[in-house]
């Protein structure tokens, strides 16, 4: 790919992704039918714990971020599995149809699953909004903005006088001259093309 940061442009926002057991961050959200109960689509990692708890369950929830929003949530949902950490822990919450929805956001949606499609990398889950609420009027963070504030954003440290490679997508980082070429950031699994390099 010869600039991967085209990507960056194309209109999606950011989303906290809550199930029964299980929430992740994601930004790959789209909205598919209007109407009364409207039809959202969202596109999971299949390495992602929350992929697999999503395959088990009939309903979940899509709560908007916001550019003013808390940017740990998005440490504390992107950079850590399901499996062994409760994301909710330091954060304001209620429970919908034992669904937990962060309370300090935009706003929620829940939805009821209706179809799944698969593909190599990612399965994408379509869902039936049952309801949704808004919580304060805010701009939602974009994915490009994100992209643009992401060292701010995420405040990544790196170790004085060695050479790190950061992941552009989750802030990973990893120390050494070179990067293997067949590595994949142990986190979002992107591929050695989303890592700039940096020295300090």
């Amino acid at each position: 790919m010869k600039d991967k940061t085209l990507l960056y442009k194309i209109s999606q926002g950011m989303y906290v992704l809550s199930t029964n057991g299980a929430a992740c961050f994601v930004d790959a959200v789209s909205q598919i039918s209007g109407g009364e109960n409207p039809l959202v689509c969202v596109a999971v990692m299949k390495k992602n714990y929350t992929n697999l708890v999503m395959h088990k369950i009939d309903k979940f929830a899509l709560m908007i971020f916001g550019k003013n929003d808390n940017p740990e949530i998005i440490k504390s949902f992107g950079f850590y599995s399901s499996k062994n950490t409760d994301k909710f822990a330091n954060y304001n919450y209620f429970e919908k149809f034992n669904i937990k929805i962060i309370q300090d956001m935009i706003g929620y949606m829940i939805l009821e699953k209706i179809d799944t499609i698969e593909n190599d990398t990612h399965t994408l889950f379509i869902g039936k909004v049952l309801e949704a609420d808004k919580f304060k009027d805010d701009e939602p963070m974009t994915y490009n903005y994100y992209q643009e504030h992401k060292e701010e954003l995420l405040k990544v440290q790196t170790e004085k006088g060695k050479t790190a490679w950061i992941c552009s997508v989750c802030g990973y980082v990893y120390y050494g001259e070179t990067l293997p070429d067949n590595f994949v950031c142990p986190i979002c699994s992107k591929s050695k093309e989303f890592f700039n390099r940096k020295m300090l």
